[in-house]
């Protein structure tokens, strides 16, 4: 995997929706009330990352913690340092790295960026201290961590028991409401990383979805073209895991 690059902009985030903020860009710091959302965006720096970037691995010290805006970050449960499977997904309705507020300082997962974009990132030290502070923030993030923890049980067991084709239309149902978009890119490799299969299991499970023409697929270009078709040929996962399902994000922002 590629290293880390992102860049960061030359100004630091502030103020609310209907000012220069990206921070309030992301779902969850949006949420916040808005003093609380001033005060955090004055410790804010905004970066790039662009598609493969590594942000975090296993075991490596989590420095920064990430609020993705229009970025699309993939968690990876990496076994014996080759083989993954994607356990979960942080778009702009979320959070990479809160764990550190429940002291867990090293990461479990590899994340990597599945779509290039922008971030409002925040150092360790900072977000540790405004997460003592911030009593909004606390349940915010206790309700989010906990969906997502559900969703990575969910999408683990998903992955023993679901045969591939329906797996990979749940992960591309998934990716379209991340990104709130009918169209992405994602290459036959990354997809063979996320399910946990070999590249060949991909080409075909694709190939099945359009000659079924529920989704366009070339050189990594995919657009679905048939949601309904498309959710009736995926497991009953996404219905738990959507936005709006019994574990969707949705219940983190009642």
């Amino acid at each position: 995997m590629p290293s880390m690059t992102a860049s960061l902009n030359l100004s630091r985030d502030t103020g609310r929706t209907g000012l220069s903020t990206p921070a309030a860009s992301n779902r969850l710091l949006a949420s916040l009330p808005e003093p609380d959302l001033r005060h955090l965006s004055a410790l804010f720096h905004t970066v790039t990352v662009e598609v493969g970037d590594v942000l975090y691995e296993p075991g490596q010290a989590i420095d920064y913690i990430y609020f993705p805006g229009d970025c699309l970050i993939s968690l990876l449960a990496v076994a014996e340092g080759r083989m993954t499977l994607e356990v979960g997904s942080v778009g702009r309705e979320g959070v990479l790295g809160a764990s550190v507020a429940l002291g867990h300082d090293l990461a479990q997962v590899r994340a990597v960026v599945q779509r290039s974009g922008t971030a409002s990132r925040i150092a360790r030290a900072d977000f540790c201290a405004e997460f003592v502070r911030l009593d909004s923030l606390q349940r915010l993030l206790y309700r989010y961590t906990d969906t997502l923890l559900a969703q990575a049980i969910q999408i683990a067991v998903c992955s023993r028991f679901h045969v591939l084709e329906a797996r990979l239309a749940r992960s591309l149902l998934i990716t379209r409401d991340r990104l709130q978009s009918e169209k992405f890119h994602l290459t036959h490799e990354f997809l063979a990383h996320t399910l946990g299969v070999r590249r060949v299991g991909v080409t075909k499970a694709a190939s099945a979805l359009q000659q079924q023409k529920l989704i366009s697929y070339s050189r990594g270009n995919i657009e679905i073209l048939d949601s309904a078709g498309l959710e009736a040929v995926s497991c009953r996962c996404y219905e738990l895991v959507k936005d709006a399902g019994p574990i969707g994000m949705a219940n983190v922002f009642v």
